[in-house]
C-alpha cells in the first residue's frame, strides 16, 4: 500500500496558501506538523457544540466532553501500546511529559552517588531536566559514548551502566541525525541493574509504530504538534505502579481526593498529575491526529518517508561543497550545511523561494559540538511531501551557492 500524497495534501489548507509569492513547500515537520481539517474540524466540534468542563457537570454537554476527553486518553494509550490508560498523563507536550517525570520520580528517588545516564545526542528537554536533578540531589550525570557517526550503541550502553545507574534518559530518534536508538535492547540492560529508562519519542512518534510494552521502557514521551496535532498538548506514558507512587507536582482542583486543614490526599494516576481545567481541546485534536495518521498504515507511511529521504540524498550529494551530517539517517531526518556559508544565511535564500526548512542547533547544542558546527540546515520529510519539494530545496541550495560565490 502507498500513499496518495496528492489525496492527503487536499487535508492541509495550509499548502495552498504561497509563501513569498512561491507555492509553499513545507520541509520542517520535526519543528511542527501541519494540521489536517479533520484535526481542527474536531476540535470546533467541542470549542462550538460541547465546550463545557470535563468530570464536573452532570449536564449533557459536560458529560460529552467529559467522554470525548477520556476516549482521547484512551486513543493514546492504544497508541503507544500501553496497557491502560491509567497509565497516560495528558501534559503540555514532550518537554512538560519529560519534566514531570525528572521532577516526581527523580527528585524523590534519586540521592548522591545515584547515576544518570544520558548521551550528547539527546535534545534539550530530554537532558536539562536531569542535569538539574543531578545537581539538586548529588547525582552524577554520566554520558554514554556516541560512535564516530554519532550513534547510541548497546554495547556503549551496557560498559557505562554500574549497580549506581539509576536512570537511563535517551531519545527514541534524534531530532538533528534521524538514528533510532535501540529502546529494547537497552531497556534489558538497563533493567538488570534496577534503573528505570526515560524516552523521549517526540520524533519517533509520528514515523512509526510505538509499542511501549514491546520496548519495555518505563516512561515514554510525546508532544501533539509533530503528530499532525495541536500544540499545547503532549502525553507522558508511564507503568502505572510507578506513576501511582510518583507524587504530584502541580496541585489544584480535579487532583485532589480529600483535602483537609492538616493535609491532603490525591488521587491516583494519572490524575494527580492534572491538576486544574486540563487540554480539551487540544486532547480531542490529539486524538484526532493519531486516528488520522494510523488509518494509512505504519508500512506506507515509512515507506514514503524513507522513499523521499533517499532521493533528497542523492540529489542534494551531487550539489558541490554541500556536507551532509547523517547519510545513513535511518528516518526522513536530514542535517547538512554547504561549506562556507552559514546555516541561517542559505535559511534565508529557502525563504525567498518559499521553502521551510530549520536553522540553526535544532535545542541540541552538545550535539552541534559533537559535530563542530555552530548550526545546521534541517529538512524532515512527512506524509504530504513530494519529490517536487526535495528538487525545489535542490534548485534552492544551488542557488545560494550562486548567491554566496562560495566556489
Amino acid at each position: 500500500m502507498s500513499l496518495d500524497v496528492n489525496e492527503i495534501r487536499e487535508d492541509f489548507d495550509i499548502l495552498k496558501e504561497p509563501m513569498n509569492g512561491k507555492p509553499l513547500v513545507y520541509l520542517d515537520s520535526a519543528a511542527t506538523a501541519l494540521k489536517p481539517k479533520v484535526v481542527l474540524d474536531r476540535m470546533a466540534h467541542y470549542n462550538t457544540k460541547a465546550s463545557a468542563n470535563v468530570h464536573r457537570g452532570v449536564y449533557q454537554i459536560s458529560n460529552e466532553a467529559t467522554q470525548m476527553y477520556e476516549g482521547a486518553r484512551k486513543t493514546v494509550a492504544d497508541f503507544l501500546g500501553a496497557a491502560s490508560e491509567r497509565e497516560i498523563v495528558f501534559t503540555k507536550g514532550a518537554t512538560s511529559a519529560l519534566n514531570l517525570v525528572a521532577m516526581s520520580y527523580g527528585l524523590h528517588n534519586l540521592k548522591p552517588g545515584d547515576e544518570i545516564l544520558t548521551t550528547e545526542l539527546e535534545h534539550h528537554s530530554s537532558f536539562l531536566p536531569w542535569q538539574n536533578v543531578a545537581k539538586v540531589t548529588g547525582a552524577v550525570l554520566k554520558f554514554v559514548p556516541l560512535t564516530e557517526e554519532g550513534r547510541v550503541t548497546v554495547e556503549n550502553v551496557e560498559a557505562a551502566v554500574t549497580p549506581r545507574t539509576k536512570v537511563v534518559a535517551l531519545n527514541h530518534v534524534s531530532n538533528v541525525m534521524g538514528f533510532i536508538t535501540p529502546i529494547k535492547e537497552i531497556c534489558e540492560v538497563a533493567h538488570r541493574v534496577g534503573a528505570v529508562v526515560v524516552v523521549d519519542a517526540a520524533q519517533s512518534a509520528p514515523h512509526m509504530k510505538i509499542d511501549v510494552q514491546a520496548l519495555g521502557c518505563d516512561f515514554l514521551a510525546i508532544t501533539g504538534h509533530k503528530i499532525y496535532g495541536p500544540t499545547g498538548i503532549g502525553a507522558l506514558y508511564g507503568r502505572f505502579d510507578l506513576l501511582n507512587a510518583m507524587a504530584p507536582v502541580e496541585f489544584g482542583g480535579e487532583m485532589i481526593d480529600v483535602v483537609d486543614l492538616a493535609g491532603s490526599t490525591f488521587k491516583d494516576a494519572p490524575f494527580r498529575f492534572e491538576a486544574g481545567t486540563p487540554p480539551i481541546a487540544g486532547a480531542i485534536g490529539l486524538a484526532a491526529a493519531m486516528d488520522y495518521l494510523t488509518g494509512f498504515g505504519w508500512d506506507a507511511v515509512r515507506q514514503h518517508e524513507l522513499a523521499l529521504r533517499d532521493y533528497a540524498i542523492s540529489q542534494l550529494s551531487q550539489v558541490e561543497g554541500l556536507q551532509i551530517f547523517n547519510p545513513k539517517t535511518d528516518t526522513g531526518i536530514l542535517s547538512f550545511n554547504l561549506d562556507m556559508v552559514h546555516p541561517h544565511d542559505m535559511a534565508t535564500v529557502y525563504d525567498a523561494n518559499g521553502i521551510c526548512v530549520r536553522a540553526g542547533h535544532h535545542c541540541a547544542q552538545l550535539l552541534m559540538r559533537f559535530l563542530k558546527q555552530p548550526a545546521t540546515l534541517r529538512a524532515t520529510f512527512s506524509i504530504y511531501n513530494t519529490q517536487a519539494d526535495v528538487d525545489a530545496l535542490v534548485r534552492a541550495t544551488i542557488e545560494g551557492k550562486e548567491t554566496f560565490d562560495v566556489f
